[in-house]
């Protein structure tokens, strides 16, 4: 009886060692790619100095495979800012569907002045959203 108590422990465990093994439900990032910027949303044009404030970024994800991967926030110089917005692709089973994501930066700015940011829109172009800190 011992034996069979043993014998059935262990295969109920390498049944759960398989099962928790199991990654087909877990998709690969396959590359990283730039995400054109359709739209930006700035709360207020005007904001204290060392505050914070929410600029929200949206973009149209072709699929389901794909999403929002991170900035690179590029300093032009003391006051002008370049973000462009990557997206990640997985290697799953793609439905071809758009979908807008909102992602979001957390402006903290150190001193006064106009602060220009450029958000790339694809190709050349770019959405030019200006920020008086007082």
């Amino acid at each position: 009886m011992k034996k069979v108590l043993n014998i059935g422990f262990l295969m109920l465990s390498l049944g759960l060692f398989l099962v928790s093994c199991n990654d087909d439900e877990y998709q690969t990032v396959e590359s990283i790619d730039k995400i054109k910027i359709d739209s930006v949303k700035v709360v207020s044009d005007t904001m204290d100095v060392l505050g914070i404030q929410s600029i929200k970024t949206y973009s149209t994800y072709p699929s389901n495979c794909e999403g929002f991967y991170g900035y690179d926030y590029v300093y032009n110089d003391n006051l002008q800012r370049q973000v462009t917005a990557y997206k990640y692709i997985t290697n799953g089973p793609c439905a071809q569907k758009n979908t807008v994501g909102a992602s979001q930066i957390n402006f903290n700015p150190q001193k006064k002045g106009t602060y220009t940011f450029k958000f790339w829109n694809g190709g050349d172009n770019w959405i030019t959203k200006t920020i008086v800190v007082q």
